[in-house]
């Protein structure tokens, strides 16, 4: 076991849990025991909260201006530890080198974005009548939860924790039991960033902590990142404990590819959408429709698929069973009458023959109907539909439950116009493969990939972070009385 057992986070320390039982915490790279992670029970996250309602009197008092002196150097520190950060990130996650440092370039950026919270939470005020003023101020909610996903081990979590704190709350975050390490150490940079012990607090475990979480009458508000179905527990659970809920579940986007799209920029990007992070993420293109005649595009994202090694420049996915799951999607395409132009069934990597990996695969004439077609593959797989028009298109793209994103590949303005009027998602790209908004801009989809109101990220944040309270004053007797006074 290369990493000593790892504990909880709570009041500022490294904890042992309430319970004995653990998990093995395996690299998907190569198959290797990492570390094991606790298994806590609901007495640890009532800890956690004892914990952050004690450090919430002072931190919910402190300036913001001087709360968010806490970030500025927390950035500091995650540029200055980049390199380990992005290496724990690929050992616990199985993602490549690259894209870790990908994803802790955001967590910088994430983090910038919280320091000008100062500059966004200003409120409003104004003389409503002769001598009497209304006012408007954000004030933190109390003690608030985030329920984080494997697939980003530092992004996700971040997305978070530098609002959600620097706007006056303390929170408790659960990390994913399969990618429990960047969390211990983002906490370790808090705290050296000069985070005040419990405004920040980690708890492990599986769905007894989830639930713990939604039930827990001191906590106020909770966000959440994973599946779908998961996504309705918590969001259902969470509120009919009158608690405020963001859950953000799983997507099916598409990518609309005309015949007038560049062929070269439009197979670079599909490839990398679908491949990126091992098609493990909820932004990743796992449906191409092609609009009329795009055969040539067809062969060189093929072309591009090729290119895309795993163990070089594609990760591994995040199990076995993940492995499983992804292949069987591939295998019953194929006995459905689809035709897989790209393998990447039964990919092995010489020298780490335990990893998990599935390679790039490209799955043509695909119909609606196939459940490549209609379910989160979260792997490197890509499937393709064909269409005549794009109103027929629109139609695939807005039929799926999900509405995370979808894009277009095409030279014609109005097209593009017509399409990001039109399709039922949440963000929408042009000539852009994963269509993720950089700050200030906010992240969240449509229909059921979000539940709750509100984005996760940016300044949509605020408002899930915050309650307005709004004061009405008036000093001058004399200033005499009407309606509005």
């Amino acid at each position: 076991m290369k990493y000593s057992p790892i504990q909880n986070y709570i009041n500022g320390k490294f904890v042992a849990p309430s319970t004995l039982k653990t998990m093995d915490v395996i690299s998907p790279l190569d198959g290797n025991l990492l570390s094991t992670v606790p298994m806590s029970a609901a007495k640890d996250i009532d800890d956690a909260v004892k914990s952050a309602k004690a450090a919430f009197a002072a931190w919910s008092k402190t300036p913001i201006k001087e709360r968010v002196q806490v970030f500025f150097r927390y950035k500091t520190l995650l540029e200055r530890d980049l390199k380990q950060l992005a290496e724990l990130c690929s050992e616990e996650n199985g993602k490549t080198y690259g894209e870790s440092v990908a994803e802790i370039e955001k967590c910088i950026e994430l983090t910038e974005f919280a320091t000008s919270l100062p500059q966004l939470v200003t409120g409003e005020i104004l003389e409503v009548s002769k001598g009497v003023e209304c006012r408007t101020e954000h004030v933190p909610l109390g003690v608030v939860a985030s329920i984080v996903p494997f697939n980003f081990p530092a992004m996700v979590p971040n997305w978070t924790i530098p609002n959600a704190i620097a706007l006056g709350n303390c929170m408790i975050i659960k990390p994913s039991e399969k990618v429990p390490l960047c969390c211990g150490k983002l906490a370790e940079l808090l705290k050296e960033a000069g985070l005040p012990d419990g405004v920040f607090n980690i708890v492990h475990g599986d769905v007894e902590i989830v639930e713990a979480i939604c039930d827990h009458p001191g906590i106020e508000a909770v966000s959440f990142v994973g599946s779908t179905k998961v996504a309705k527990i918590v969001y259902h659970r969470a509120t009919q404990n009158y608690k405020r809920a963001l859950a953000l579940g799983g997507a099916k986007n598409h990518l609309m590819v005309l015949p007038d799209a560049i062929p070269g920029m439009t197979a670079q990007n599909v490839a990398a959408s679908m491949s990126g992070c091992a098609g493990q993420r909820c932004m990743a293109a796992s449906a191409m429709i092609g609009v009329g005649n795009v055969d040539s595009i067809i062969d060189k994202i093929c072309e591009e698929a090729r290119k895309i090694i795993p163990g070089e420049n594609l990760g591994a996915v995040i199990s076995k069973e993940s492995k499983d799951r992804i292949e069987q999607y591939i295998s019953e395409a194929e006995r459905d009458g689809a035709k897989i132009l790209v393998d990447g069934r039964n990919t092995k990597v010489k020298g780490k023959e335990n990893g998990t990996y599935v390679g790039p695969t490209v799955i043509d004439y695909v119909t609606p109907q196939m459940s490549v077609a209609k379910e989160e593959i979260f792997g490197p797989v890509i499937s393709i539909m064909r269409t005549n028009t794009v109103d027929e298109a629109l139609a695939i793209e807005n039929a799926n439950p999900y509405g995370n994103a979808a894009s277009v590949f095409t030279q014609n303005g109005g097209m593009a116009r017509y399409i990001i009027d039109r399709a039922s998602a949440g963000m929408i790209g042009v000539n852009v493969g994963v269509p993720v908004p950089r700050e200030p801009f906010s992240f969240g989809g449509w229909n059921e990939s979000k539940f709750g109101v509100g984005d996760i990220t940016g300044k949509s944040s605020i408002e899930f972070w915050t309650k307005l309270k709004k004061s009405t004053t008036k000093w001058n007797a004399e200033a005499g009385v009407n309606w509005m006074s």
